[in-house]
């Protein structure tokens, strides 16, 4: 069974200390036994002063974090603005020190911070709450910070911005381990959407937030609705009745991305979708995913996430 251990750290915050057991623990195969153990530690076994009103006590030391396959550290207040190795606490150091190189690692919100100090985020996209960004810039322009994505993903470690945003990070992760089919009944069970935009784009793992009025939100909603049509950046401009200088421009500014970068991130996560959902043949998933060809389908999801169609399909198929 996958290990999760999340390490409370002081002035730990209970919202996101929660995100982790309640998440990972629904977590169940097609036979309904738990896919994930989490345990919770601190830096001494000792009980943790929470950001709240209480403390509480934990079952394990950092000698836990050892022995874990996946290690989830929440927001703490005590670590906003940690400016480097030098300001984290001894323990703190220590305990981070004695994760294994191959275990994944997920931060939580400002938890951002402390893996910068840690070093863990060098040279890697990273999110963290957006009131912090400045600040995470100037303490680490050696870290990749995405300002407008809810979390990043960056293979070994993964960072979430905001507190709620831990929700979509770590059904991110179930989903990433046992498909789309084991994480969207997590977010059922806990009465939460797989993600936060409907339609095609729960499939998308940047989201972002609905820009008012003249921005490209609605834009973007008319193109996931035709994927499977040609889109250019004409097609997109003209809808949105902007010159396409100022669209590109817009839409760079509200989602991080291209226009052109973010067709093709949604094509392959509708692509994703059908593979893991359905029985269609490599050629309908191709012409339905906007790729025409299945050429050109193994082409992108090879280049954006390292296997082959086939492949994916007999990892995530629910």
């Amino acid at each position: 069974m996958h290990r999760v251990v999340v390490l409370a750290l002081d002035g730990v915050i209970p919202f996101e200390l929660s995100l982790a057991s309640r998440l990972f623990g629904t977590a169940t195969g097609p036979d309904g036994q738990r896919l994930y153990e989490v345990v919770t530690c601190s830096v001494d076994g000792r009980p943790v002063r929470t950001a709240a009103d209480f403390t509480i006590a934990v079952g394990h030391d950092a000698s836990a974090l050892a022995e874990a396959d996946t290690v989830v550290i929440p927001a703490s207040e005590e670590f906003v603005g940690v400016t480097g190795p030098d300001a984290l606490p001894a323990r703190t150091a220590a305990a981070l020190a004695t994760i294994g190189p191959d275990t994944r690692i997920v931060g939580i919100c400002v938890a951002t911070f402390v893996l910068a100090a840690a070093g863990l985020l060098d040279g890697c996209p990273a999110a963290t709450h957006w009131h912090y960004t400045a600040r995470f810039r100037q303490l680490y322009p050696q870290v990749q910070l995405e300002p407008d994505v809810l979390f990043a993903d960056a293979g070994r470690v993964l960072t979430s911005a905001g507190a709620a945003s831990g929700i979509d990070l770590i059904l991110h992760v179930i989903r990433r381990d046992h498909g789309s089919g084991v994480a969207n009944q997590v977010a059922r069970r806990c009465v939460v959407p797989p993600q936060r935009e409907g339609g095609q784009a729960q499939y998308v793992e940047r989201p972002v937030p609905p820009s008012p009025d003249a921005g490209t939100s609605a834009t973007r909603a008319w193109a996931l609705g035709r994927l499977h049509e040609p889109l250019g950046l004409d097609d997109l401009a003209r809808h949105a009745g902007m010159s396409r200088r100022t669209f590109t421009r817009r839409f760079r500014a509200e989602v991080g991305q291209s226009p052109g970068q973010w067709i093709v991130q949604q094509r392959v996560d509708l692509a994703r979708h059908l593979l893991e959902s359905s029985d269609l043949p490599m050629t309908r998933i191709a012409e339905r995913a906007g790729f025409g060809t299945d050429a050109s389908l193994r082409q992108h999801l090879r280049t954006a996430l390292g296997v082959s169609p086939g492949a994916y399909r007999r990892t995530f198929r629910e």
